[in-house]
C-alpha cells in the first residue's frame, strides 16, 4: 500500500468515526451530517433550512466536541450590528492610565460559527460574514485579523415564518457551498429523541480528532483526481443552468432567470471528492456528482416571476438537468 492509498484509508476511517459519534447524539440527521462534514472537509460553508427544534444547534455543538473545535452561536435579530459579529476596537487600560485601543474579537473568531436565523438580520449585518467566509479575515479599524482554521459558517433559515425577514442576497447565497434541507423527524426518530432528552441519561460524544487533523483531511480532498470527462460533465451541467445555453432543458428556459456561477462547479467538484473519499475510492465517479449536485445548486438558481408563481422547485429543475445532460 502506497502513501496515497494509506491517506485514503485513514480518511475513510476517521470519517466513519466522526459520523458514529455524531449519530450517537443527533437523531435522524444522517444525510445532514454527511452534508455538514462534506462542507467542513472541503473548506466550504453550509446553509441549513428547517423548522425550529430539529437539532441544528445540537449537531454543530456535538461536532465541535468530537473534533475539539471552538464553537460560537450568533442569534441574528433585526437590531444586530456588523460589529456584533466581527468585533470592534475598545479603549483599554483606563484604570491604569495606559490607555490604548484593543481589538475585541467577535463571535466569528471560532472554528464553527452557527449563524442562527440569518435572514432575521439586515443586509448590512448579513454582509459582515462575507469577508470572513471568503477571505478568512476580518478588517477593523484599518487592520486585518486572521480567523482560525478550519472555519465553517453554518447559517440557518426558518422556511415557515417569513414576516420581518431579509432574504439573503445572491452574492452571499453563492458563498455557501451546500444548502441542506433538514427534514422533520419520523415517528421512530421522535421516540428516540424523547428517550434521549427526557430521561436522566444524557448522550455525550467523545473527542476523536482535532483541528490539525481536519486540515490534513482537507489537503487529501484536494489531491483526489477527476478525469477530464468528469470535469467536462460538471462544466456542461453548470452551463445548462443558463437559459441561453443550447443544452438548457425546458424547465430552465421557462423558469430560471439566472443560473449558477462558477462557484457552483467548484462546489460540486469538491463535494464529489469528499463523497469519493468517504467511500474509499481514489477518484471521482459520476455517481458522486449526482449525489452532490442538488444541494450544491438549489440555492444558486434564481427563478423568474413565472417560476415563483408556479411554485416550481429548484430541485425539480436540477433533477431534469441530471436526467438530460449526457455523460458522454
Amino acid at each position: 500500500m502506497n502513501e496515497f492509498e494509506s491517506q485514503i484509508e485513514a480518511f475513510q476511517h476517521d470519517y466513519a468515526k466522526i459520523t458514529e459519534q455524531l449519530a450517537g447524539v443527533v437523531v435522524g440527521l444522517d444525510t445532514t451530517i454527511d452534508g455538514v462534514l462534506t462542507c467542513l472537509l472541503s473548506g466550504g460553508h453550509v446553509l441549513l433550512e428547517g423548522v425550529p427544534g430539529t437539532g441544528k444547534t445540537l449537531l454543530v455543538r456535538t461536532l465541535s466536541d468530537v473534533l475539539d473545535l471552538s464553537f460560537s452561536r450568533i442569534q441574528f435579530t433585526p437590531d444586530l450590528m456588523p460589529a456584533d459579529i466581527t468585533g470592534t476596537e475598545i479603549l483599554d487600560g483606563i484604570a491604569t492610565g495606559d490607555r490604548k485601543f484593543r481589538f475585541q474579537q467577535g463571535p466569528i473568531f471560532a472554528n464553527l460559527v452557527l449563524a442562527d436565523e440569518i435572514n432575521r438580520a439586515t443586509p448590512k449585518t448579513q454582509s459582515a460574514l462575507l469577508e470572513g467566509m471568503q477571505e478568512n479575515t476580518v478588517s477593523a479599524a484599518g487592520h486585518s485579523h486572521c480567523l482560525p482554521k478550519p472555519l465553517m459558517v453554518l447559517a440557518t433559515q426558518n422556511p415557515i415564518e417569513m414576516e420581518g425577514t431579509y432574504p439573503l442576497p445572491e452574492a452571499q447565497l453563492d458563498r455557501f457551498q451546500l444548502k441542506l434541507l433538514i427534514p422533520s423527524p419520523s415517528v421512530d426518530e421522535l421516540a428516540k429523541i424523547l428517550d434521549r432528552t427526557t430521561s436522566g441519561d444524557s448522550q455525550t460524544a467523545e473527542k476523536i480528532l482535532d483541528a490539525p487533523r481536519i486540515e490534513q483531511m482537507k489537503h487529501v480532498v484536494r489531491q483526489i483526481p477527476a478525469a477530464s470527462n468528469i470535469t467536462n460533465y460538471i462544466a456542461r451541467l453548470i452551463a445548462a443552468t443558463h437559459g441561453d445555453s443550447p443544452d438548457a432543458p425546458e424547465l430552465v428556459r421557462r423558469y430560471v432567470q439566472y443560473g449558477s456561477s462558477p462557484r457552483g462547479a467548484q462546489s460540486i467538484m469538491l463535494a464529489a471528492k469528499v463523497t469519493a473519499l468517504r467511500s474509499g475510492r481514489p477518484n471521482v465517479a459520476f455517481d458522486d456528482i449526482v449525489t452532490v449536485t442538488i444541494p450544491s445548486l438549489r440555492h444558486r438558481l434564481i427563478l423568474n416571476f413565472e417560476g415563483l408563481t408556479d411554485a416550481i422547485s429548484p430541485d425539480e429543475i436540477i433533477a431534469q438537468l441530471l436526467d438530460e445532460i449526457s455523460r458522454d
